[in-house]
């Protein structure tokens, strides 16, 4: 696959020497938003993946950022890196054919000297520094980490035809959120090594089914997902909710 014909030159902020970077995965279809490209949709006038980059340019533990993107939208992610001061920036990446390809294509970005690297949902924009830091200090004592959040509803199992079976104790539930992190050499050998690697829906999935060590740490509910145009209210009403405190 050919690597895209954009790389930016932006100056690398001031960080921590021991700061690794994130890949930011932004080159999905949007068929939820019905056609609309959810990571230029603005939430109160900024758009959903500039609050996303603002987020990770803050974090002094991020050392640069690669963005993956559609091919048509290369130029508009340039455009938001620079009206938004996004220094970090490294690339603007063209995005494969599913997640895992996306994901690869960044990676295939990082330098021989990144051993570790964060993966982060685009259309993720409320992402606090506390959670970002927590994720990649995790690195430091396992093969990979992720943020998740408690799961407080009661979940129910059921049939395909709606026919409830029993309901699962939650006690040890959570839902998986972004930035998740990697050991970068183990996650390349787990994607040689894993046969379905495509059908797996996150990166931590990839490492668990390797057989890596992978650790969970507490993230925030406010860590949503931009999805459906609903979600753009709810995001709208986070900002409103900050912005009162």
């Amino acid at each position: 696959m050919n690597k895209t014909d954009i790389k930016l030159q932006y100056e690398i902020c001031e960080k921590k020497d021991s700061a690794i970077p994130v890949i930011i995965v932004a080159a999905g279809s949007s068929t939820r938003m019905k056609g609309i490209n959810k990571q230029f949709m603005p939430v109160l006038g900024v758009p959903v993946i500039a609050r996303t980059l603002m987020a990770f340019e803050s974090c002094s533990d991020i050392s640069k950022i690669i963005v993956v993107t559609a091919r048509d939208s290369i130029l508009d992610m340039q455009l938001v890196c620079e009206k938004y001061s996004i220094h970090k920036i490294s690339d603007i990446v063209e995005g494969g054919a599913n997640r895992h390809e996306s994901v690869m294509k960044g990676i295939e970005r990082l330098d021989k000297k990144d051993s570790k690297v964060l993966i982060h949902d685009g259309a993720r924009p409320f992402v606090d520094s506390a959670t970002i830091s927590a994720v990649a200090d995790t690195l430091n004592s396992f093969d990979a980490s992720l943020c998740v959040s408690k799961i407080n509803d009661t979940v129910k199992k059921v049939t395909e035809d709606g026919v409830v079976l029993s309901t699962v104790d939650r006690s040890m539930l959570y839902a998986a959120q972004t930035p998740q992190g990697v050991d970068v050499e183990k996650y390349k050998n787990a994607c040689n090594t894993l046969a379905s690697v495509e059908e797996l829906t996150d990166d931590a999935s990839v490492m668990e089914a390797a057989g890596y060590s992978v650790k969970a740490v507490i993230g925030s509910a406010k860590n949503i997902k931009i999805t459906t145009p609903d979600d753009i209210a709810i995001a709208e009403s986070l900002v409103k909710g900050e912005s009162e405190v």
